[in-house]
């Protein structure tokens, strides 16, 4: 395995931290800066709905410049916002800075993506996405207990501070190790687009944003739903959630291995089916703390195994547009963290963040049941491997 792969895995756990860091720090944001936390929130929703938005538009508008020098310039951007984060007076200023850091951290995240299977032999290239989803997922669930446990104790700057001195290190590792990566030869836009009338892959697209939206429901509001359902204090908690971040960054490794033994179509079939159970399961075993935990770890492992096993999946059927179709995976995974939290935050408003579980359960058997129509649809010129079912 080319060793700058996990090079591009610790880039993206550095601009994967900064989306949810934030929930762990609300109280102390809107405490210092004089807000509400519910405008808090919406750096959150802000962040979620630029990087999906703007990822695929901004790797087209930057298809022709060579991939070191694009990911350098990024990261510079990325430490500018950094930097007015860190230093930000007023909320703002602080909103201003959150999104600078979601354009530059939307294109830096899906270079990651497009540039690890390419660097790699055609064999590896579901665990070159598995070891960079591997970062993705590590930032996303260690970003929350590092941010609480850094904001309590230094204040909510502090976790800021480390991913902008963790940002400069990048730059200077990028500079001394990345080599130079030529673009792809790029395909007009249209074209790749016109991919978008294959169901399979439209589908598969339907497939991403739904898991996450049911996984968000569930994990955005994992804290109250402890704190009602269970009698773990605050330090039980925390460790709760290391124990998850650890399953979930195994999970991002171990979909993209099972996506090159068994398939991408099985890994993401079987896992869908089990992930849905799991979230059924949960509320009856929060009095019974081993079963809990053997849940909880299943949980995470599911959580992120099915990302790379995706965009295995649609480099295997349209792998003349694979880099625009993993952008677009990209958003819809994004756009599903932030409709997530919003439906997660209706539930606990009107009726109770027990429900959250079931909720989310519902939307994961509705990607299950996209992504079993996708496999099974049959379209001419679909790319086929050894993966099919």
């Amino acid at each position: 395995m080319d060793k700058r792969i996990y090079f591009l895995m610790i880039i993206a756990f550095i601009i994967g931290m900064v989306e949810l860091i934030i929930s762990g720090i609300v109280d102390l944001i809107a405490e210092d800066l004089n807000v509400s936390i519910g405008q808090v929130g919406l750096l959150i929703t802000v962040f979620a709905v630029i990087f999906a938005v703007a990822s695929p538009i901004l790797l087209v508008m930057t298809a022709k410049i060579e991939r070191k020098r694009l990911t350098l310039v990024c990261l510079y951007i990325f430490l500018v916002g950094c930097i007015v984060t860190v230093f930000a007076p007023t909320f703002s200023i602080l909103f201003i800075g959150r999104i600078i850091l979601a354009f530059s951290g939307a294109l830096l995240i899906i270079l990651c993506l497009v540039m690890a299977p390419s660097l790699v032999s055609e064999q590896y290239k579901g665990r070159a996405i598995g070891i960079v989803s591997m970062g993705v997922s590590a930032s996303l669930v260690l970003g929350v207990p590092i941010g609480l446990i850094m904001g309590n104790n230094f204040g909510w700057r502090a976790p800021f501070v480390l991913i902008t001195v963790l940002t400069a290190l990048s730059i200077i590792g990028v500079h001394l190790f990345m080599g130079r990566i030529n673009p792809k030869p790029q395909i007009p836009l249209r074209q790749q687009l016109a991919a978008l009338k294959k169901h399979k892959i439209t589908l598969g697209l339907t497939t991403t944003f739904l898991y996450m939206t049911g996984h968000t429901i569930m994990y955005a509001y994992f804290k109250p739903y402890l704190e009602l359902t269970t009698d773990f204090n605050a330090f039980w908690i925390s460790i709760i959630y290391f124990i998850f971040g650890f399953v979930a960054v195994s999970g991002g490794g171990l979909g993209g291995v099972m996506a090159d033994l068994f398939g991408s179509r099985k890994t993401m079939v079987i896992s869908l089916v089990v992930f849905s159970a799991v979230f059924f399961i949960f509320p009856y075993t929060t009095d019974i703390v081993p079963i809990f935990l053997i849940v909880l770890i299943v949980w995470g492992i599911l959580s992120w195994a099915i990302s790379p096993a995706m965009q295995s999946y649609l480099i295997e059927i349209a792998p003349e547009s694979s880099e625009i179709q993993q952008s677009l995976n990209n958003s819809a995974l994004h756009l599903g963290v932030a409709v997530g939290s919003v439906i997660g935050a209706g539930i606990v408003d009107t009726l109770s963040v027990e429900v959250n579980p079931f909720a989310g359960g519902i939307f994961i058997i509705l990607s299950f049941i996209t992504v079993v129509i996708s496999v099974k649809s049959k379209e001419k010129n679909t790319y086929k491997t050894k993966s099919a079912i």
